[in-house]
């Protein structure tokens, strides 16, 4: 905005790209064909209307963005962000469109059939037109791949492209990506947000539909496979790695279940999901890993992300991979310096679409060239990693080292010049972008852009150009990495037609699919992650209303009146027996105590510290949820002002309404299959040990009162049924009824006889593995739970009894953690073993 190109938009909306200030280069508004710029006209006006005073149209797009859940993290950061959508699209029109699809088709053929000689034959090394040392000197040449070739031919399934426009309206490439297709899914992402944002805008200026595109993607990866309804599985690095919120949204979109490497398995040549109901079998994959890390046997043995044995089930030809392993070798910037070339040789015509010219330094002319021409030339890695001599791991133009960096650089290109390259210095094409101030004013300014577009192969086999892409503004003039920087922007990208589609028009994500029921498999990890999402928010839930008790009892013994402390006392060694607060905090004040017990980051049982286990094995789950779901899971801690009680206790009582929220959410949205089972059966569990413990620490305190005290109004408050006690009894909270009510009563929802009856239920309805019809580990520690409760009457429930009741329940939960989930060392949040004393 401080820039002096920089300008408030006119009044009138037309105005808006008229004054739009262009700088020096090529401009994607500038370039468009008349007809094209209207429509850009069209749109701008579009989004004026949809602003105004107090609601500019960024803000829209922004609530839009945060109501679907859409982050993103920058590497090295542990926390999401919201992603930077700019109101703005980049704009194409269809004749220009199909143009660039024909090239990005041509150079999708072409990397193939490069896969197919540089994995099988080896004829262009052999004959001379590709130098073995390009593809050897590739952290990526995975020389186990060689003679081992997928039966379809098909070496890939997807493939990117980083564009630029340049000032003679001719698109040119910047860079290839096979390894991983970034972007694909916030593409989709971007188009969902923005729709929403601008209701029937894009439909108004004819835009082509994204859904198409993934439904051929799909296609084409169960077209290779060997069964007729094939199971495709997406596989991801885990919830830490930068596109992972990225790779959930595809997953979910496209139906794949979602696994990492520990969730999959290799049987006599075949790969397998490890499910809830034992192993099941993967046809295919979409890979979004290295290949270095896909198999510790076969290529990096210190890859934890993996699986073992899964070259084989390649070697086998019982698995379909896109895109295939050691393919990514291919995407150097040595190797782009053959393209050209390899291009007439295998397809027999010329490279329909340009690239940024490169050299490569190992080979002896070009490395004296870029020597001795270091200022012409923008000096990058040959291969990807960071080179020595370097000011850094990406690429720099020579005209802007110092004289030490250049004689550093020309001293390390001298001992290898094999691992530099020299590209010519293409300077990024510029876009209209949108800037509004609070008003709904704002300002047109350029911004340098790179577009990559995507193409998958088919249903039938061809390849398919996704009638749009990933938009990245860039912050500078170059683009330096795969993935999107601190201060980088995105866009929609909009293919315009002169006519609407035709009614007829597939818009639909693939065909209509046969009908199916259920919520399809469940593997051991993902129930594993919902067990314990449900465990940590029912206990968070749970402490926070001790909290609440503890908290409304000591603002109103300021004005004379509070509980009994001896119940306050039991309240807080509740909190200090579930690693809510240290042995020290339980000494200190009520409010140092309350204050802890809710903030604390690092007890293991504080609110904090609870929300954050959930938030983190939920990130595991998020593409099985709703987007509603995800949104309150997510949303962080408030701000809390620990040094007031007030501000603590409704703080405390906002969170339950959450936590009830996202109770309702499962209840109500969640299909009745394994997955809410495990779900329940962790809240249902976690609840009957609550129940059972805080019995034990305040129904002790009125023993022998037969009515009254506040311990027992305590219990009824914690449990959340005042109101069903009022309801039923005349009288005052009585010991009796109140034990009854809480313990065996099995219509109560809060009651241990009917978390333990609900257990059970879950349990016998889980599939089993054994042959023999006998009842499994967790159908009879169930069992035993429910059992003693349909029997005992109230005044028999003393004491031990309640505590072998508590020990079952946490056999309980390690006989289906044994059964059911991967081995695995969780930390769960620290219980002291005197609380079982």
């Amino acid at each position: 905005m401080t820039n002096d190109a920089a300008r408030s938009l006119p009044e009138d909306p037309a105005d808006w790209l008229c004054s739009y200030p262009a700088g020096e280069g090529a401009d994607l508004y500038r370039a468009a064909a008349p007809e094209v710029q209207r429509v850009w006209q069209a749109v701008a006006r579009g989004l004026a209307q949809r602003s105004g005073p107090g609601r500019p149209v960024a803000d829209q797009v922004a609530r839009q963005i945060q109501e679907l859940g859409l982050t993103f993290r920058l590497t090295g950061d542990d926390d999401e962000r919201d992603w930077p959508l700019t109101p703005m699209p980049l704009i194409i029109g269809a004749k220009a469109w199909s143009a660039l699809e024909k090239g990005v088709i041509q150079r999708a053929r072409l990397l193939n059939a490069l896969a197919a000689d540089i994995l099988g034959p080896r004829r262009m090394v052999a004959e001379g037109h590709l130098p073995a040392a390009a593809l050897a000197g590739s952290p990526y040449f995975a020389r186990k791949m060689l003679g081992v070739v997928p039966a379809s031919g098909h070496f890939l399934h997807t493939y990117a492209v980083d564009l630029t426009l340049e000032a003679d309206g001719r698109w040119r490439v910047l860079s290839d990506r096979l390894r991983l297709a970034n972007g694909v899914g916030y593409a989709l992402e971007n188009r969902l947000a923005f729709s929403r944002a601008t209701g029937s805008l894009l439909a108004d200026v004819h835009t082509r539909r994204l859904a198409t595109f993934f439904g051929e993607l799909r296609g084409g990866l169960a077209r290779d496979c060997a069964r007729e309804y094939p199971r495709i599985a997406l596989l991801t690095p885990g919830r830490l790695n930068q596109s992972y919120p990225e790779q959930a949204h595809l997953a979910r979109y496209l139906g794949f279940p979602l696994v990492e490497g520990r969730d999959l398995v290799v049987t006599d040549g075949r790969l397998y999901v490890r499910t809830i109901a034992g192993p099941k079998r993967i046809d295919a994959v979409w890979r979004w890993l290295d290949t270095n890390a896909l198999d510790p046997l076969a290529f990096d043995a210190r890859s934890a992300l993996g699986v073992p044995d899964l070259l084989r089930a390649c070697a086998e030809g019982q698995l379909v991979m896109g895109n295939w392993p050691g393919v990514e070798v291919m995407e150097s910037r040595a190797m782009a310096a053959y393209l050209p070339r390899l291009c007439e040789i295998l397809l027999r015509e010329p490279l329909a679409l340009p690239q940024v010219r490169t050299i490569w330094g190992g080979e002896g002319e070009h490395a004296s060239a870029l020597a001795e021409r270091l200022d012409d030339w923008l000096v990058a890695p040959a291969f990807g990693q960071r080179a020595s001599g370097l000011p850094g791991p990406g690429a720099f133009a020579g005209s802007a080292l110092d004289a030490d960096q250049r004689a550093a650089l020309l001293a390390a290109m001298a001992l290898r010049p094999m691992d530099y390259c020299g590209q010519d210095m293409a300077r990024l094409a510029t876009t209209p972008v949108l800037v509004s101030n609070a008003e709904g004013a704002g300002a047109l300014l350029p911004r340098p852009f790179s577009l990559r577009v995507f193409v998958a192969r088919g249903a039938s086999g061809e390849w398919v150009v996704m009638p749009g892409g990933f938009a990245r503004l860039c912050s500078g003039t170059q683009v330096q990495a795969a993935l999107m920087g601190d201060s980088d922007l995105s866009a929609d990208v909009c293919i315009v037609d002169p006519e609407p589609l035709a009614r007829h028009a597939r818009t639909a994500l693939a065909s209509e699919p046969a009908v199916q029921r259920g919520g399809g498999i469940l593997a051991s990890q993902a129930a594993d992650n919902l067990f314990w999402l449900a465990r940590y928010a029912e206990r968070a839930e749970t402490t926070l209303r001790i909290l609440r008790s503890i908290l409304g009892s000591s603002i109103d013994a300021d004005g004379g009146l509070g509980q009994d402390p001896a119940v306050t006392a039991a309240l807080v060694r509740l909190l200090y027996l579930w690693g809510a607060i240290s042995p020290r905090q339980a000494e200190a004040p009520l409010e140092t105590i309350c204050a802890a017990a809710l903030a604390e980051p690092e007890m293991a049982g504080s609110v904090a510290f609870l929300l954050r286990r959930a938030q983190g094995v939920g990130q595991s789950l998020r593409q099985r949820f709703s987007r509603d779901f995800w949104a309150m899971v997510a949303r962080p801690m408030p701000r809390i002002d620990t040094s007031q009680p007030q501000a603590m206790l409704i703080a405390a009582t906002e969170l339950i309404e959450r936590f009830s929220a996202i109770s309702g959410q499962v209840a109500e949205n969640m299909l009745r299959g394994p997955a809410w089972r495990f779900v329940d059966i962790g809240r249902r569990l976690e609840r009957a040990l609550s129940v059972c413990r805080m019995v034990r620490q305040l129904a002790a305190i009125d023993s022998g009162v037969e009515s009254g005290g506040d311990a027992l109004n305590a219990l009824l408050d914690l449990c959340d049924c005042p109101v069903t006690y009022r309801s039923r009894y005349l009288i005052g909270p009585a010991r009796g009824p109140v034990l009854d009510l809480l313990l065996l009563d099995p219509d109560n929802p809060r009651s241990l006889a009917y978390q333990a009856q609900a257990l059970a239920d879950h349990v016998a309805a889980l599939p089993t593995l054994g042959e023999s019809n006998l009842p499994e580990a967790p159908w009879r520690a169930a069992r035993a739970i429910l059992a003693p409760l349909e029997t005992l009457r109230v005044e028999e429930l003393k004491d031990h009894v309640l505590q072998d009741i508590e020990t079952r329940l946490l056999g309980l939960s390690e006989a289906i953690s044994t059964r059911y989930f991967l081995p695995t060392e969780r930390p769960e949040p620290r219980v002291q073993d005197s609380f079982l004393a």
